[in-house]
């Protein structure tokens, strides 16, 4: 009997701290909702993404200091790994719980143990990313919200810790292959999850072509806020599925303000364009984004001369995935190009330096203070499914540097990766 209840009680408990996918996937523009509409539906839900890696080739400009590499990668997870290094790795591990309250209203819960920057052989013991004090990997919480279905026709209201609209609800499910690497958004740190309010709405429920989700947080993602901090962010996007809903159109903008004095007006705003035609045997995606960071550089024109000045971020991304044998076997390949700060040129490039006091927990430019550093990455692969739940992808992960007005040579950093992805309770 006690067995029993032990049982009885460790199953209730991984429930508990379980959430299905699904759920995710009814809020994008390809998902099912009214399937899952069924009071006292739950399901046990997760993933892993993990690899195998070697890197035959590394950049040589950067050095350590304050506890962290400074290279031209940034927090790349391969920055600062060494030449010729190899090791097994995990990069997200999901569990979690999604449960349906009522015909109206379902909660999401997601803990998540994701892969750590800066802790390459031969950087200082200094913990970073989701590693605790003692060196172990550990979970956060990453979801946790409530949905009200239909609070009008067609239109569901979220509260809590959710999804933002830049890029999980739709340019992430089209690409596909997150286990190999985020989107180009995603890279540049654009927020995937944040604490606020937010609408996802179809514009027309019964064909389900037309779309939008909104969304005001705080901007501190898992963070609590500071009570310093009283800015809000902005979140919005507008989406279309059209040609039988084989070309997906979509069009996101965002808005956050980092620090607002009389003399400092700092914020941050993206425009971000996608456009993607998918059949079940080949996807084509492109992807691009302008961000403005308003007067975060620190501009001396002349002798003499100080004033504040824009950084204006520019990046494209290129994929196509298909398949090869139906179910069975499948490729991949990608391309981003990234400009961290088009104001800059060659000949005014010494003429730029960051504006003191910039401390914005979600800086754009994903290498640093350096912003005269241009990106070029590549990604490709084989996608072999020997059933449904499970990916072994061989790939290879490439970024190649070239550093504007700076004799410091062009380099790269080149990884050669197997990467398994499985899926469970789903």
């Amino acid at each position: 009997m006690r067995k029993i209840q032990t049982l009885t009680f460790v199953s209730l408990f991984i429930s508990l701290l379980s959430f299905s996918l699904s759920t995710q996937a009814q809020n994008t523009p390809f998902g099912k909702v009214d399937s899952l509409i069924q009071p006292g539906k739950y399901n046990v839900w997760g993933y892993a993404f993990m690899d195998f890696y070697y890197k035959s080739h590394a950049d040589t400009a950067g050095s350590w200091g304050g506890g962290a590499y400074h290279g031209r990668g940034g927090s790349n997870q391969y920055t600062g790994v060494p030449n010729q290094h190899s090791s097994f790795q995990s990069r997200r591990i999901y569990l979690g719980f999604d449960y349906t309250l009522s015909k109206h209203f379902q909660t999401e819960f997601l803990l998540a143990d994701e892969d750590n920057f800066n802790t390459a052989t031969g950087s200082p013991a200094v913990p970073n990313g989701d590693l605790l004090a003692n060196g172990k990997s550990s979970f956060y919480l990453k979801l946790a919200n409530v949905r009200w279905h239909n609070i009008w026709n067609g239109t569901d209201l979220v509260f809590g810790q959710q999804a933002t609209p830049s890029f999980p609800l739709l340019t992430e499910v089209v690409w596909g292959y997150r286990s190999i690497e985020r989107t180009v958004s995603d890279i540049r740190r654009t927020p995937s999850y944040d604490f606020g309010v937010g609408l996802n709405g179809i514009f027309d429920p019964k064909t389900r072509n037309f779309g939008y989700d909104l969304l005001v947080a705080n901007g501190s993602s898992a963070k609590p806020v500071a009570y310093t901090n009283n800015f809000k962010w902005f979140y919005g996007d507008i989406w279309a599925k059209l040609l039988n809903k084989h070309l997906l159109l979509d069009l996101y903008a965002d808005y956050y303000r980092y620090n607002w004095t009389p003399t400092w007006h700092h914020s941050r705003q993206m425009i971000k364009g996608y456009v993607a035609y998918t059949t079940p045997k080949l996807t084509v995606g492109v992807e691009g984004f302008i961000n403005t960071l308003k007067a975060d550089a620190i501009q001396t024109p002349t002798a003499g001369a100080v004033d504040t000045a824009n950084a204006v971020a520019q990046a494209l991304s290129v994929y196509v995935r298909g398949s090869i044998y139906k179910d069975k076997l499948g490729f991949f390949v990608r391309m981003d190009s990234y400009n961290p700060n088009k104001n800059l040129t060659s000949s005014n490039v010494t003429n730029y330096t960051k504006s003191v006091g910039n401390t914005s927990n979600y800086y754009e430019q994903a290498n640093g203070n350096q912003d005269n550093v241009h990106e070029t990455f590549v990604t490709a692969g084989i996608d072999f499914t020997p059933i449904k739940q499970v990916h072994i992808m061989p790939n290879v992960w490439y970024d190649h540097y070239h550093t504007m007005g700076n004799p410091t040579p062009d380099n790269h950093d080149l990884v050669w990766r197997m990467t398994f992805y499985y899926i469970y309770g789903k």
